[in-house]
């Protein structure tokens, strides 16, 4: 099954509904990545509301996401994420210190337009 990312204006938004396995984050990887490249996006909301548990794969996954967009022009920001997801990820060591956070979609996209200095 594939996540779906979907286009708003300059923005590309993600809301994982599905659990997450291996081949499924990477299959979203190559699609965002590919979204981003045809669509010119500038940003991604990248919704996290719905996963309860991520494995260290996952988060290197969302890590390499980051980054990527990045090389390619475009900012992420990351909402909605649990608790459990926030301690496993600080336990495996990834941080994600650069990456802005929002509590929902919402805010997300209001964080997105500041890392952008759009109004």
């Amino acid at each position: 099954m594939r996540v779906p990312i979907l286009k708003l204006h300059n923005y590309l938004l993600v809301s994982i509904q599905i659990e997450l396995d291996d081949q499924t984050a990477m299959q979203f990887q190559e699609d965002l990545l590919s979204k981003i490249h045809e669509t010119g996006a500038t940003g991604v909301v990248i919704d996290l509301t719905s996963v309860e548990v991520v494995d260290s794969f996952i988060a290197k996954v969302f890590g390499d996401v980051v980054s990527m967009a990045g090389l390619m022009g475009a900012k992420v920001v990351f909402t909605g994420i649990q608790p459990a997801v926030s301690m496993t990820l600080i336990e495996l060591g990834i941080y994600l210190k650069e990456v802005p956070t929002a509590l929902d979609l919402e805010q997300g996209i209001i964080k997105l337009r500041q890392e952008l200095e759009e109004k």
